[in-house]
């Protein structure tokens, strides 16, 4: 997900881009304000900790752009090159350690495994709102 911090700063060609120049296929995208019921539903582990009100209202505060995306080890791929929650922690070279300075605004999300995905894919798309289709350069990026 591209959060609203990066919507809002323009972000969104530039993050997308690094995601496809990796070798992932992108086969769900869609744009919205999330209804905050959603963001409760999808924040939901945190409830009750100090920062859930934040988190709730930050994701709820302009638009968003949610994503799925597909390829060799997508889920640890995306959360390698989206690096540390914190900007200023996250390494050079990872989405929040080169746009980011905030833990709080950190401009992306990514599911933490597989079955989170699953669950957070089921929350903002359905079937046939995901796309099944070759990429004539996939053969660069298989092992």
């Amino acid at each position: 997900m591209l959060k609203p911090d990066a919507v809002g700063r323009r972000l969104c060609g530039k993050i997308i881009g690094r995601l496809e120049a990796k070798g992932l296929r992108l086969v769900g995208l869609k744009m919205q304000i999330v209804p905050n019921a959603l963001a409760e539903k999808h924040y939901a582990e945190h409830k009750g900790k100090p920062f859930y009100p934040a988190l709730v209202k930050f994701i709820t505060s302009g638009p968003s752009i949610q994503m799925v995306w597909e390829g060799e080890s997508a889920v640890a791929v995306v959360r390698r090159m989206n690096g540390v929650t914190n900007g200023v922690e996250a390494g050079v070279g990872t989405i929040r350690g080169d746009f980011g300075l905030s833990g709080r605004y950190n401009l992306v999300h990514a599911s933490d495994s597989v079955e989170t995905a699953e669950r957070e894919i089921g929350m903002y798309f359905d079937g046939a709102e995901l796309w099944a289709y070759d990429m004539p350069d996939m053969h660069w990026f298989t092992n």
